[in-house]
């Protein structure tokens, strides 16, 4: 098993940060030991349990003296590939006169330079890597359970002097130190029981935050050696405690016993843990794998006469409650849907060593709603898989019942339900708490926390390295709580809640703020990713701020910002000389993942003329030269002209004067559009048996445009590649057919040939484009309709900030391994959008129109 996630933590030690800081910092941490031989043990120094060596009994003695002999080896291994053997050979020697007399010393010293390499490196950064925390959680375990085992081998020989050489019993001093021997022994053993199972609470914490993207360390071979340690010490303090029944006396025997009996219990319940998540979307009639693990299977499981079977049921969150509440005791009564397939043997594998059971082809059949909180949705609604069985434990055949749940599942029915579906595990993943009553998760969260959640979501999703940038943060922030008046510092300090998230409709939308991330998540995985990890696209931006950005720039710069009015749409903001020779900002209609399937982005912004530079100052051939597509020219093998699509935008027609339209239209026209396969389809009489029942005319009545509503189209054509430059020429285009008005003022054309996106007014809450509601299943009841669209004003967005260096946020879990301050999440940027049309239709319709905002604010 390896990691899973996209990104990585820090791998960083402790000395890697510290050898690159000042040695004036450390001066005065200590004068016995020399900073030249620390640099010379570098990461090994922090990889030993100096800061939990507290004592000075024997056992700490002998840790002291061996952890000195240690260092010294080292120390002298590294002199020998040193330049200054004889000068590090002499302070070795100095260093082992010093402290071999008392090697708790030396104890004392290592744990004040480390502690003053982390007090240095916490002014600096305020976090500490998490590797450091993690090593040292590993290495307050490992010398506890050495401490431990140094307990039962005390215990043992103080059994095994039994009575004196002279036939009397055995001495009064054994017989009081045994028992105060066994009961520090079983209080280390609990105690280190405790540190296994906040570990493993830490492994599925993990596991639930890899479901939003995060680094997983899945390896559970390590969480098994520990839970293997313990229940071997177990057992054999439970032999010493039972033969040293006589000492400990008839009040204490049980009451050990008991204790005992409780930490192999709690061991054993802990370690049957799912080691592969079933999916947290989960749609009925769908086939699905899982598969649990116990850890203890090799070692508890060994005389089975025959394999376990596991079950697995669905259960609803009440259920699951009523199972936490009852540690997992109880049994249970019955499931909340049916499964298929749902019987796997535990199966022991001596190679691997591994106790695992693998449900290979589950099936949910149907599930029964449960009833619902106040205006919950079916897709808020979460229930879990519990896998449970009976096992019997050897060599003490205690039987014993086994339960675990899966994680939060979220079950749907149709997959239109999906996108909310994957924003209640979204939330839940992200902000429910390591120990917790199932499957409670706040209802407000800080937006510092929702910023690293996007950000982790969307490097998981898009596959990339390159996350959200501060700037991207205060324009979502800005969206998520129609605010454009607050500063970034403001947001920090908010809190943002589920309904603003993934309830409420964005004001003047037709979508929640999650549907509309979502949409860019899909369009930036499918079609973009590239380009983002190129850092070519700006993204996250206003429309509004935009404009403010390329106000000042020259005619043909452009950016590429996600739009903010449509679900999953990339579109184009380029810089344009208006009639009156005046610069404006003009915004091309967005494309969707269908529009860039057809012709790639990168070819796209080849095709377009007026696109000269990137934002802001980057020549298009020199930021999209490696985006761009092999054009074939010539003819192919049949005999064939090439053909190519290729996109102009029809404003371009009325941007030049006649004097620059280039030689007689006429033929050129001809070539390019009197093609076999486009005939047919470019004559407008042809689509007159179609639009007869709508519309009166004779002639084709076009789509009319919303008032106010850009009309700059882009054209898609076909056009033979050895055809060059007449062909993106504005006079070499179509010319559109001569249109009459309709008679009819409420025509609206067939879908085929307007694209619904395209369509205005009353039509367009109609159709598709937007979120529908969710499908009905037995218990869902009817949604109403998303309101209409509504005007929003426009608010005056800060400047825009020099994009920052990518920050890796630390994770909240090595909170829970040691307080220590983590690494602040990143502020956040602006918002709003209008564009010229971006058409696949064979001719222009489109008509020069000055972007304004103030007019159709909607069509962002």
């Amino acid at each position: 098993m390896g990691k899973r996630g996209v990104g990585d933590c820090s791998k960083m030690s402790l000395w890697n940060l510290v050898s690159h800081m000042p040695p004036e910092e450390f001066s005065s941490l200590s004068t016995e030991f020399p900073r030249s031989l620390r640099c010379l043990l570098a990461e090994w120094l922090e990889n030993q349990p100096w800061e939990f060596i507290n004592g000075s009994d024997a056992f700490c003695s002998s840790m002291a003296n061996g952890m000195l002999s240690a260092m010294l080896e080292k120390l002298r291994s590294a002199a020998s590939s040193d330049g200054q053997q004889c000068q590090i050979l002499q302070q070795v020697n100095s260093i082992e006169s010093t402290f071999r007399r008392d090697p708790l010393r030396l104890v004392a010293v290592m744990r004040a330079i480390l502690e003053g390499e982390k007090a240095a490196v916490l002014k600096r950064d305020h976090h500490l890597p998490l590797s450091f925390h993690r090593r040292q959680e590993e290495l307050k375990f490992s010398l506890g359970l050495q401490r431990l085992q140094h307990r039962v081998r005390e215990i043992k020989a103080l059994q095994e002097e039994g009575p004196g050489r002279d036939g009397a019993v055995q001495s009064p001093v054994a017989s009081k130190e045994l028992p105060t021997l066994i009961l520090e022994a079983v209080k280390e053993l609990e105690v280190a029981k405790q540190q296994v199972l906040k570990r493993i609470q830490i492994w599925k914490r993990q596991q639930q935050l890899a479901g939003n993207g995060a680094i997983f360390e899945e390896n559970l071979a390590p969480l098994q050696k520990r839970c293997e340690s313990l229940v071997e010490v177990y057992f054999q303090l439970q032999q010493q405690v039972m033969a040293a029944s006589t000492e400990l006396g008839p009040e204490l025997l049980p009451r050990l016993l008991e204790r005992l009996n409780e930490v192999l219990s709690s061991l054993v319940k802990s370690s049957f843990l799912v080691e592969k998540q079933p999916p947290q979307v989960l749609k009925t009639q769908t086939k699905f794998q899982a598969s649990v693990r116990f850890l203890l299977g090799p070692q508890l499981l060994k005389a089975a006469p025959k394999p376990y079977m596991v079950r697995a049921d669905m259960v609803t969150e009440k259920q699951a409650r009523e199972l936490e509440l009852s540690n997992y005791s109880n049994t249970l009564s019955e499931s909340t849907g049916e499964i298929l397939h749902n019987m796997v043997a535990l199966e022991t594998n001596p190679t691997s060593g591994t106790c695992c059971a693998n449900f290979k082809n589950v099936l949910l059949k149907k599930i029964k709603r449960c009833e619902r909180k106040g205006s919950e949705s079916v897709t808020e609604e979460k229930c879990a898989v519990l896998f449970s069985t009976n096992v019997t434990l050897t060599p003490s055949n205690i039987s014993i019942h086994l339960q675990v749940l899966s994680l939060p599942i979220v079950v749907i029915v149709h997959g239109n339900q999906d996108n909310n579906a994957k924003a209640t595990v979204l939330w839940d993943n992200a902000f429910s708490d390591i120990e917790r009553v199932p499957f409670v998760v706040a209802e407000r969260v800080p937006w510092e926390k929702m910023c690293d959640t996007l950000n982790l979501k969307f490097m998981a999703e898009v596959q990339t390295t390159k996350g959200l940038l501060k700037e991207h943060y205060f324009f979502l922030a800005q969206k998520i709580f129609n605010d454009h008046s607050a500063s970034p510092e403001d947001f920090q300090n908010r809190h943002v809640s589920w309904a603003q998230f993934n309830k409420e409709i964005l004001p003047g939308r037709g979508f929640t703020f999650w549907q509309w991330f979502d949409g860019v998540l899909d369009l930036t995985k499918r079609c973009l990713k590239s380009y983002w990890s190129d850092r070519l696209i700006m993204g996250f931006i206003s429309k509004q701020y935009v404009c403010k950005l390329l106000s000042m720039e020259p005619n043909g710069t452009f950016l590429l910002r996600f739009s903010d009015s449509e679900i999953g749409g990339v579109t184009i903001a380029y810089v344009m000389q208006g009639k009156d020779g005046t610069s404006q900002v003009e915004n091309i209609q967005p494309f969707s993942a269908k529009d860039l399937s057809i012709r790639s982005l990168g070819d796209r912004i080849r095709d377009l003329v007026q696109l000269r530079n990137l934002y802001p100052n980057t020549p298009k051939d020199q930021a999209f030269g490696s985006h761009y597509n092999k054009e074939q020219t010539g003819k192919d093998g049949r005999g064939y002209v090439s053909t190519a699509i290729k996109m102009t935008v029809e404003s371009e027609r009325d941007q030049q004067p006649p004097s620059t339209m280039g030689a007689p239209p006429e033929a050129p026209q001809a070539q390019m559009f009197n093609l076999p396969m486009l005939q047919h389809e470019l004559r407008p009489e042809s689509l007159q048996p179609l639009l007869a029942p709508i519309c009166p005319s004779t002639s084709f009545c076009p789509q009319p445009l919303p008032p106010g509503y850009p009309s700059v189209e882009s054209n898609m054509m076909m056009v033979p590649d050895r055809l060059n430059s007449p062909f993106h020429s504005p006079s070499q285009m179509l010319s559109p057919p001569s249109l009459s008005h309709c008679q009819d003022p409420s025509f609206r054309p067939p879908g085929p040939f307007m694209p619904s996106q395209y369509m205005s007014g009353e039509v367009s809450q109609l159709l598709p484009a937007g979120p529908s509601a969710e499908p009905q299943d037995e218990e869902m009841p009817e949604l109403p309709p998303f309101p209409g669209v509504e005007d929003a004003s426009l608010q005056n967005s800060p400047r825009w900030m020099s994009p920052s260096m990518e920050q890796s946020s630390t994770s909240d879990l090595d909170q829970f391994l040691q307080d220590v301050p983590l690494l602040p999440s990143f502020p956040p940027l602006p918002q709003q959008g209008g564009y010229p049309n971006s058409s696949l239709s064979p001719w222009g319709l489109g008509q020069e129109a000055r972007w304004d905002d103030s007019i159709r604010p909607r069509h962002a």
